[in-house]
């Protein structure tokens, strides 16, 4: 099925969708993007994702061509012409075409691009019995370089993670900061079950804020469940009783060995379970 790609108020079939090669988003990955998903046909949290774009832009002094509201309104616009009730968004916001050369005043009409499909990040089998992921030698970015706040198009960081992972026979990496402290995977947030709380690494970590994390954290403290935003080491995910990713297009998926180590009892926990059930149904509202 040829998909509806909107670029700049207008549709394109996928195939005749096209920017310019002088766009700094493509040259230089000069740009921003937002991942979102769709649930019987509506946007989760569109709201708090459009926000995070826009504050993303104006993190690197990128004037989005349309206003907020207008955005929304353009990836529902999207969403109905794929006809797409379950599946994933793309919006990216490029600083447009320029010339050749770093200076992003040269550049003019940012491109806005929204592409609506499915998605299927990990295999059903992974969700029923956990996946592996390994602790790579690739450091996130340290936020004084580029805060990882920013959702850039820029992704070197976590692409170079992940071939290490793939290269180890995992399909997850974690991710340690300039501190030697847990951060995040390659495109995940992490979560540890000890003694019956939550704990996952605070913002200071240099991690982004995730939609995802933060509607778990929700979903968590509704049930009662203690949450830690603290800095965590490799030593606390080995002794963990539960771990678990979340993310957009992850959703929550539990992690059963860290680097060839047992977590828990090597199967996806009681907490893990129930927080990946409340937050099905917190997609469903």
């Amino acid at each position: 099925m040829s998909r509806q790609i909107y670029i700049n108020g207008k549709f394109y079939p996928q195939e005749d969708a096209k920017i310019s090669v002088y766009d700094h988003g493509l040259l230089y990955g000069d740009g921003v993007f937002e991942g979102l998903r769709a649930y019987n046909g509506n946007v989760f949290r569109l709201h708090e994702h459009i926000k995070r774009l826009y504050e993303s832009a104006k993190a690197i002094l990128l004037d989005i061509p349309m206003a907020a509201e207008k955005m929304c309104d353009a990836v529902n616009e999207t969403v109905r012409a794929n006809r797409l009730e379950n599946g994933y968004i793309r919006l990216v916001v490029t600083r447009g075409s320029g010339s050749l050369g770093l200076d992003p005043n040269r550049c003019s009409n940012p491109q806005v691009i929204i592409i609506a499909d499915s998605i299927s990040l990990y295999p059903q089998e992974m969700y029923d019995n956990g996946l592996e992921i390994v602790t790579v030698s690739v450091q996130r970015m340290h936020p004084a370089a580029l805060s990882p706040r920013i959702k850039s198009l820029n992704y070197l960081n976590n692409i170079l993670a992940k071939l290490e992972g793939l290269k180890a026979g995992c399909v997850e990496s974690l991710m340690l900061n300039h501190k030697g402290e847990v951060a995040e995977c390659t495109g995940d947030n992490i979560f540890l079950v000890r003694g019956g709380e939550l704990w996952t690494p605070p913002l200071e970590a240099g991690i982004l804020e995730g939609i995802t994390r933060d509607a778990v954290i929700e979903c968590a403290r509704d049930a009662g469940i203690a949450v830690r935003e603290q800095p965590l080491t490799k030593h606390d995910v080995y002794i963990a009783d539960e771990c678990f990713l979340t993310g957009t297009a992850a959703e929550v998926i539990p992690v059963v060995k860290v680097d060839s180590r047992t977590i828990g009892t090597g199967a996806p926990g009681p907490v893990t379970r129930d927080l990946e059930q409340r937050f099905k149904r917190l997609t469903q509202a």
